[in-house]
């Protein structure tokens, strides 16, 4: 049995008339994320954990933000497909260990949400997902109320 570590990292600013969508669940917001797809952070720090594992690249050679194909692209979608190609190349995903890095809004009430929404498109049970979310104390641009970030650590292994 192959086991294989990726790590994964996603950030997007804050944008007018926009939904905020973080590990597929849309937070009420004053601003939403700015991207090419509905700009989940979350996930797709997650796709990035994931492919990165496998030696795959990562979710721009996959889903370009050229590609008018992807525009508006629901990311949970986008993680079905890379869990997909994931299981094509003969492994399955253990868990994840993600952190979210947001100022605001609080997501401390949708967390057991986003785990659910994220379990489901993986075909993994919740307690193989975690999400942290922490401020940066009003440091950075997280804390200056710029944007989002994500990180995340992904282990999969040969089946």
């Amino acid at each position: 049995m192959k086991i294989r570590v990726g790590h994964g990292y996603d950030v997007h600013r804050f944008a007018e008339n926009r939904k905020l969508i973080l590990g597929g669940v849309e937070i009420p917001y004053e601003k939403g994320l700015l991207g090419h797809s509905d700009a989940d952070v979350l996930v797709h720090a997650v796709m990035d954990s994931l492919l990165g594992a496998a030696a795959l690249g990562d979710i721009g050679t996959h889903f370009p933000d050229t590609d008018p194909a992807y525009s508006g692209a629901d990311s949970i979608l986008l993680l079905k497909r890379v869990c997909a190609l994931i299981k094509d190349k003969g492994y399955s995903v253990s868990n994840i260990d993600a952190t979210v890095i947001a100022q605001k809004p609080k997501l401390k009430l949708y967390i057991e949400e986003m785990r659910t929404r994220l379990s489901q498109a993986m075909g993994l049970d919740t307690d193989c997902i975690s999400i942290k979310a922490t401020t940066e104390e009003k440091l950075g641009f997280t804390g200056r109320l710029e944007g989002i970030s994500a990180h995340c650590v992904a282990l999969i292994m040969s089946d």
